[in-house]
C-alpha cells in the first residue's frame, strides 16, 4: 500500500493528537478523579497508534500502545492517577512528539525509549512508578524488563541459555560527582567484553560515548561467570556507585499481546489517517453517537491547505498589487472618465481580495501558546517553584510567517520570567506574597499590530544591579547612567551579552541575555519594551505587524531616487530650517518637541550622487523611532503614502546596510525600503 501521499496529513494530525494529549493531561493533573478526561486522552492515543501502525512507524505505535494500556487501566479504575504516573505519561508524550518531529524532518521516528516503556509496563502491572533502580541486592527483579529485545536478540539470549551461558541485565550507576563518565563506561565495557558478550545497552553505545545519559545505564550480557562475580568485578571500577545484576526474564519473550494489536492496526484502512475530524471516536467508546454527529458540519466546512499554496497565491496577488499601482498611474496621466471609474472599482475589489488572502494566512497564536503550560509545569519542578500560567487572548491571529518566527523568543522570555522573575516560595512568603507565582501570557490586536505581553508578579528588575553590570561591561558610562530613566535602565538587559544571572543555567539562556530575542523581533518589523517595578513584577511587551508581505510606507525622494520608509516606524514628518540644525558631539541634531533628535542624511548613507550641490534653507525630515529612541531622516521631498509589496533583494544582495528590501512602483521603477532600526543607534 502506498502511504507516502498521506505522510503530510499523518504528521499534522499526529501533532494535533499529541497537543490534545498534553492539554488533557494538564487538566487531569488538576482533576485526577475525572475519568472523562482520561477517556479523551485514551481516544487521542488510540487514534495515533492506529495511524502510526498503518504508516509503518512501529516504534511510535509501540510506545503509544504501552501508554494506551496505562490509560485504559486508569479508565477502568484498575489503577489510580498519581503524580508519579502522570510524570511517566508526560515523558511518553514528549518522546512521541520528538518521534513525530524526526519523521517530519525526514527521519524514521526511532528513539531509545526502553526506560519509559519499562516504567509504563510497571505501572500497567500495578507496580509503583519509579524513576531509577534503588535496590541493592544482586538477585533483585527491579532491573528486569528495562531493556526491550528484538527477535534476533531474543534468539541469541535463548540459545546462549540452552548452551549453559548465564544471561544478565546489569544496571550500573556512576557517582553523582563523576567527571569522566565516558571513561568509566569504557572501563565497564572492557571488563564485560573479557568475560562474555554484550547483547544490548541502554542508552546506545554512541550515546554512552558522548555522555548523553545521567548517571545510570543498562547492559544485556551473556557470560559463563556468576552474577556475584560480575558484580564484584564491576564495582572495582573507580567512581561506580552501584552495580545490580539480575537474570533476564525470558518468559516475556513469549508474549504475543502486542503482536496481535499490530496485526489489527496494520489491517486498518487509511480512512482513519485521512479523516477530516481531528479525533474519531472508536466503536467501543462510551461517548454518545450524537456528540460525534454534532461536530460533523464543522468538519465539512474546513479543509487543509498546504502553506506553500497560500504562499503562491500571495505572490500572485502581490503581482496584482504592482499592476494596480501601474494602472492607477496610467489612469492619472490619461485622465479618462471610464478608465478612472474602472480602475477605482478594481482597486476596491482588490482591497477586499487582499483582506481575504491575508485572513487565510492568519493563524491563532494559540498554536504557539499551547506548548507553554507543559513547559511551565516542568520548570516549576526543576526550579522548585510554584507557578501558575494564565493565557489570555490565545484566539488572536497573526500571519503564519510571523507565527513561525515568534515561538523561540517567547520561550526565552517565559523561561527568563520563571528563572529570574518568580521567587521561590520561601522568598515570596517573606515578601508577603502568595507562595504561587503567576505568569500571564496575553495577546491582543491594536490597529495593524498584535501585542504579546509576558507579565509576572516576581522580583522585578534590580535597577542598581543592572546599572552596575552595564557599566562594568562598558554598555553605558557612569555619566550616562545619571540621566537614564527607569525604562531605559530596564531595557539595558536587552543589550548584547548582558546577563545578571549569578549562576549560568539551562533554564534562561545560559547567560546569553535577551539580545537574541530583541534581534529576532526587530527582524520581523516589531519592537520590545519592558516595564518593571522591583518586588512587584515585570511586563515584557512585544509589538508585531499583522503581516510582513504588504506594508504601508511613505515614499520619499533623494535627487532622482525614490525610497520607502515603513509607516510603522514614522512618528511624523516635518520641514525644518537649516538654522535650526545644531551640532552636539560631532553629530547634527535638532530640538524636536523638547527632545534632542539626531539627524541622519540619507544622501550620505546611501551615497546618492548629486548633479549640483544644494544649499536649501529648508529640509524635509521624517521623524522615526526605534523603541524610545528617535532620529530624523533628512530627504529632498515627500511623495506620499502608499501600500507596497515587500520583496527581498535575493541571495546576492544580503546584508545591505539600512535596506530591508525593495518594491516595484506603479511607474515600473524600483524603490528601496529603508530599515530604520539600522539607522538608529
Amino acid at each position: 500500500m502506498e502511504v507516502n501521499q498521506y505522510l503530510e496529513m499523518f504528521i499534522e494530525e499526529s501533532k494535533e493528537h499529541l497537543q490534545a494529549c498534553s492539554e488533557h493531561l494538564l487538566e487531569l493533573e488538576k482533576n485526577p478523579d475525572d475519568l472523562a478526561i482520561v477517556g479523551e486522552i485514551f481516544r487521542s492515543a488510540h487514534t495515533l497508534k492506529g495511524m502510526s501502525a498503518t504508516m509503518g512507524y512501529e516504534d511510535l505505535a509501540d510506545l503509544t500502545h504501552k501508554m494506551e494500556n496505562v490509560l485504559d487501566a486508569i479508565r477502568n479504575e484498575k489503577i489510580h492517577v498519581s503524580p508519579e504516573i502522570l510524570d511517566v505519561v508526560f515523558e511518553s508524550v514528549d518522546h512521541l512528539e520528538e518521534m513525530v518531529m524526526d519523521i517530519a524532518n525526514g527521519g524514521d521516528g526511532k528513539r531509545d525509549v526502553s526506560s519509559t516503556v519499562a516504567q509504563l509496563k510497571r505501572i500497567e502491572s500495578g507496580e509503583e512508578a519509579v524513576t531509577e533502580v534503588v535496590a541493592t541486592t544482586i538477585d533483585t527483579p527491579s532491573v528486569a524488563s528495562v531493556l526491550e529485545y528484538d527477535s534476533f536478540e531474543q534468539t541469541v539470549i535463548t540459545q546462549s541459555a540452552e548452551q549453559g551461558f548465564n544471561a544478565f541485565e546489569i544496571s550500573v550507576r556512576l557517582r553523582e560527582d563523576c567527571l569522566l563518565k565516558a571513561a568509566r563506561v569504557f572501563m565497564v565495557f572492557e571488563i564485560l567484553e573479557k568475560d562474555g558478550d554484550v547483547i544490548k545497552s541502554s542508552p546506545t553505545v554512541e550515546k554512552l560515548e558522548d555522555e548523553q545519559f545521567d548517571q545510570q545505564f543498562y547492559v544485556a550480557f551473556v557470560t559463563k561467570e556468576s552474577a556475584e562475580d560480575m558484580q564484584k568485578k564491576l564495582m572495582k571500577v573507580s567512581e561506580v556507585d552501584e552495580v545490580i545484576v539480575a537474570n533476564i526474564n525470558q518468559e516475556k519473550f513469549s508474549e504475543k499481546e502486542y503482536e496481535a494489536h499490530k496485526e489489527v492496526a496494520a489491517t486498518a484502512t487509511l480512512e482513519e489517517v485521512a479523516t477530516p475530524a481531528p479525533t474519531p471516536v472508536p466503536a467501543k467508546s462510551a461517548t454518545p453517537v450524537k456528540a460525534e454527529k454534532s461536530h460533523a458540519p464543522v468538519g465539512n466546512k474546513t479543509i487543509r491547505v498546504n502553506i506553500e499554496r497560500l504562499d503562491i497565491l500571495m505572490n500572485l496577488f502581490e503581482e496584482l498589487v504592482i499592476d494596480r499601482g501601474r494602472l492607477q498611474s496610467i489612469a492619472t496621466e490619461v485622465n479618462h472618465g471610464e478608465l478612472n471609474e474602472t480602475v477605482e472599482r478594481m482597486s476596491r475589489v482588490m482591497g477586499d481580495l487582499q483582506t481575504i488572502i491575508l485572513t487565510m494566512r492568519m493563524v491563532p497564536v494559540e498554536t504557539v501558546f499551547n506548548r507553554f503550560p507543559k513547559m511551565i509545569r516542568q520548570l516549576s519542578r526543576d526550579l522548585n517553584k510554584k507557578i501558575n500560567l494564565d493565557i489570555i487572548g490565545a484566539e488572536t491571529e497573526l500571519d503564519r510567517t510571523v507565527i513561525d518566527e515568534i515561538g523561540d523568543p517567547l520561550v526565552h522570555l517565559i523561561r527568563n520570567s520563571v528563572d529570574h522573575g518568580i521567587e521561590n516560595p520561601t522568598a515570596r512568603r517573606a515578601k508577603g506574597k502568595p507562595e504561587e507565582g503567576t505568569v500571564v501570557l496575553r495577546a491582543y490586536h491594536s490597529g495593524n499590530y498584535v501585542f504579546i505581553e509576558i507579565e509576572d508578579d516576581g522580583a522585578g528588575i534590580n535597577r542598581d544591579k543592572v546599572l552596575a553590570k552595564a557599566i562594568s561591561k562598558g554598555i553605558v558610562t557612569q555619566e550616562q547612567s545619571f540621566s537614564m530613566s527607569d525604562k531605559q535602565i530596564n531595557e539595558l538587559i536587552l543589550a548584547s551579552g548582558f546577563s545578571t544571572a549569578d549562576v549560568i543555567s539551562d533554564v534562561s539562556g545560559r547567560g546569553v541575555g535577551l539580545d537574541v530575542v530583541k534581534t529576532t523581533i526587530e527582524s520581523l518589523g516589531g519592537n520590545i519594551s519592558i516595564e518593571s517595578t522591583q518586588d512587584v513584577g515585570s511586563i515584557f511587551s512585544i509589538q508585531l505587524p499583522l503581516t510582513l508581505s504588504i506594508i504601508s510606507v511613505m515614499l520619499v525622494e533623494i535627487e532622482k531616487e525614490i525610497y520607502a520608509i515603513p509607516l510603522s516606524s514614522i512618528i511624523e514628518t516635518s520641514i525644518i530650517r537649516s538654522s535650526d540644525i545644531m551640532n552636539a558631539h560631532n553629530q547634527k541634531v535638532i530640538d524636536f518637541r523638547g527632545k534632542v533628535v539626531p539627524l541622519v542624511f540619507l544622501e550620505e548613507i546611501f551615497e546618492v550622487p548629486r548633479k549640483e550641490l544644494q544649499d536649501d534653507e529648508f529640509h524635509s525630515v521624517v521623524i522615526v523611532r526605534k523603541g524610545e529612541k528617535l532620529a530624523g531622516l533628512v530627504v529632498d521631498s515627500f511623495i506620499g503614502q502608499q501600500e507596497i509589496v515587500l520583496k527581498s533583494l535575493g541571495n546576492y544582495l544580503t546584508n545591505i546596510f539600512a535596506i530591508s528590501g525593495a518594491t516595484i512602483l506603479g511607474n515600473g521603477k524600483v524603490a528601496l525600503i529603508v530599515d530604520c532600526n539600522a539607522l538608529i543607534k
